[in-house]
């Protein structure tokens, strides 16, 4: 089963309601979205529509180590996800949280700390981590390790969670090619439960693109 969306609304609310039934929220990671703006989206998301929440900027920051500042992040995490009935939260580590022991160490109870608030919870290492050895680390704490298919290929995973930052960073779209290569890779994992959310500035029309191609 694959489910695709975007990260953030890439168009007016009540448009993307008509498009996709899933959305990665990207308020939250500077912050949380006001409390009518909050209501506004579950009340016009459409019935099975499904809210993901990106990570506290916070989290990163304190390179995932437990204390005040994290605590007081996920509490406000866990509100907006409470009034949206959001399930999942997804957090990505900054480029420079290389795969050390004592990194490792500090995600993997983070990790186990994040799932007794969150149902799924989701990271995104860096570009130096091996996804293999992220994989292999979500395993062994009950969460997923977000990858980009395009570059790292399918996780061996049951169910998967796959971002697509753009070829050449957020700014840069998708052509065609690359969105018919994404297709002919995703085919080959029809039996996952997967998410792919496209995280790049052409994310809506780009994802369109994909969905079209995947008949979903």
């Amino acid at each position: 089963m694959i489910t695709v969306g975007c990260a953030g609304f890439a168009v007016p609310a009540t448009r993307y309601f008509k498009e996709y039934l899933f959305v990665e929220v990207q308020e939250t990671h500077l912050g949380a979205p006001g409390a009518g703006t909050v209501r506004r989206w579950r009340r016009e998301a459409p019935e099975g529509f499904a809210f993901a929440l990106l990570g506290p900027r916070a989290v990163g920051q304190e390179n995932f180590r437990l204390g005040k500042v994290i605590e007081t992040a996920l509490d406000a995490l866990g509100e907006v996800a409470a009034d949206l009935q959001a399930r999942t939260a997804v957090f990505v580590a900054p480029q420079e949280f290389t795969a050390t022991r004592t990194n490792r160490a500090a995600l993997k109870e983070f990790l186990g700390f994040a799932r007794e608030r969150f149902e799924t919870v989701v990271f995104e290492p860096g570009s130096s981590w091996d996804p293999e050895d992220a994989d292999q680390l979500a395993e062994d704490t009950g969460t997923l390790a977000a990858r980009d298919p395009l570059v790292a290929g399918l996780s061996k995973r049951d169910t998967a969670y796959y971002r697509l930052p753009g070829p050449a960073g957020h700014k840069s779209r998708y052509e065609d090619p690359a969105i018919e290569r994404l297709a002919e890779i995703a085919a080959d994992g029809l039996e996952q439960r997967a998410t792919y959310v496209f995280c790049n500035v052409d994310q809506f029309a780009d994802a369109k693109r994909f969905r079209k191609l995947m008949n979903v």
